[in-house]
């Protein structure tokens, strides 16, 4: 049976800081490393490529840390819509 990889959309997929990392907000997945039960994402900032960190992948799901896609400030700020 094939084992299903965790986070299989990582790499090259873009986020959104709610706080400022290391002076930026935009990031990249360039690299990912699964070590046992964990995995971990390398993001670059798309401003400054000489910014890069190591994260455990499961912080990103963190909405109170994190958005998915690259956000303005402005969209950071709307409230969710809710569907009905």
């Amino acid at each position: 049976m094939v084992k299903k990889q965790k986070f299989p959309h990582l790499l090259g997929s873009k986020w959104t800081a709610r706080q400022k990392t290391f002076g930026w907000r935009h990031f990249q997945v360039v690299n990912r490393q699964d070590r046992g039960q964990w995995v971990f994402a390398e993001l670059v900032s798309s401003c400054d490529p000489s910014v890069r960190f190591w994260i455990n992948a499961k912080q990103l799901k963190d909405l109170d840390l994190w958005q998915a896609g690259w956000k303005t400030l402005q969209e950071m700020n709307e409230p969710e819509e809710e569907e009905f």
